[in-house]
């Protein structure tokens, strides 16, 4: 079997609300990332991942604060590359010996035209296919000085250091989300930046699969296996890969709590059955769920009801 672990792009998260969509994009590029929010990282947790490169997300918060959130000074000593975005930029140059200043000013929320400067850089290359890119800014502070070691390729208006870099230590920050959709140049720029650290594009479905089934073989042995079947799509893709390691070492209990769709239930059933040949216990227990209810209009307590009983009917017949 080739071997099945793959390069890993570490993403810092400081609590942009779009963080999610970093992975996102770096997905449909084939890399296989990994978000942690700042508090869980350390120098033992950086040297056990051993990722490859590392981006440090936006956040609400500022840089001025004197608790605000930063990554430990150990990532500048791992020889990787880092690409900061918005308030990860301005983590780089407050650690770096750069100054970032609070000014309502220099606030930009919304779509910006952003101009390269003369200078080329290959964290950029592609992107400009006209004078000025449309980029989506949303910041308030903003770096007003960066160290000599870096050098500025891109500006707004209200952004002079919108796009920095220190070319020799691989280190970016630009001041604007790429992740979004509102940026067009933005997924060529992550891109430009995977291909920097020199990831090999080898993080697929097909490889999550072929990694999912060897784990689960490994943990389970000679072992038996049962799995509480819902009809949605995390245990249905779970109990697949399962019998895909074990095979009739396999059986899963579907808890029918009578919630599905019409006709839901029933082809459950079927495809588990039938189709996969999957062994399968039916529980129909519709009348119990209901019943538990009757009365209840709050969505948060139909949800702990639904999962207590769900636990419940599943541990009884396991």
């Amino acid at each position: 079997m080739k071997n099945l672990n793959h390069e890993k792009l570490l993403i810092i998260d400081f609590g942009s609300q779009v963080t999610q969509l970093i992975a996102r994009r770096l997905r449909e590029l084939n890399i296989y990332s990994e978000i942690h929010p700042f508090q869980k990282i350390s120098s033992v947790f950086l040297k056990e991942m051993d990722p490859k490169a590392i981006i440090l997300s936006g956040g609400p918060r500022s840089v001025t604060d004197k608790d605000a959130p930063l990554p430990p000074k150990s990532i500048f000593n791992m020889n990787i590359p880092i690409l900061g975005i918005c308030y990860g930029q301005q983590v780089l140059m407050h650690m770096l010996g750069g100054k970032v200043k609070k000014s309502f000013k220099t606030s930009e929320f919304g779509r910006t035209k952003l101009r390269k400067t003369s200078a080329s850089l290959d964290l950029l290359k592609g992107c400009f296919r006209k004078k000025h890119e449309d980029v989506w800014m949303s910041h308030g502070d903003s770096v007003s000085k960066i160290p000599e070691e870096f050098k500025v390729y891109g500006q707004s208006d209200n952004a002079t250091y919108a796009v920095i870099a220190d070319v020799n230590r691989r280190i970016y920050g630009v001041q604007f989300h790429p992740e979004v959709h509102h940026t067009p140049m933005g997924k060529k720029l992550l891109e430009n930046f995977s291909k920097i650290s020199g990831f090999k594009y080898d993080w697929t479905v097909e490889s999550f699969r072929n990694k999912a089934i060897a784990k689960i073989k490994t943990c389970v042995g000679q072992n038996k296996v049962i799995c509480g079947l819902s009809g949605g799509v995390d245990s249905s893709v779970t109990a697949l890969l399962i019998h895909k390691a074990i095979g009739n070492k396999l059986t899963c209990i579907f808890v029918d709590h009578g919630l599905l769709r019409e006709g839901e239930a029933e082809s459950v059933v079927k495809m588990f059955k039938d189709n996969f040949k999957i062994k399968l216990i039916h529980l129909k227990e519709d009348k119990l769920f209901l019943n538990a209810l009757k009365g209840v209009s709050d969505p948060e307590r139909k949800r702990k009801i639904i999962g207590n009983l769900f636990i419940e009917v599943f541990e009884k017949k396991s």
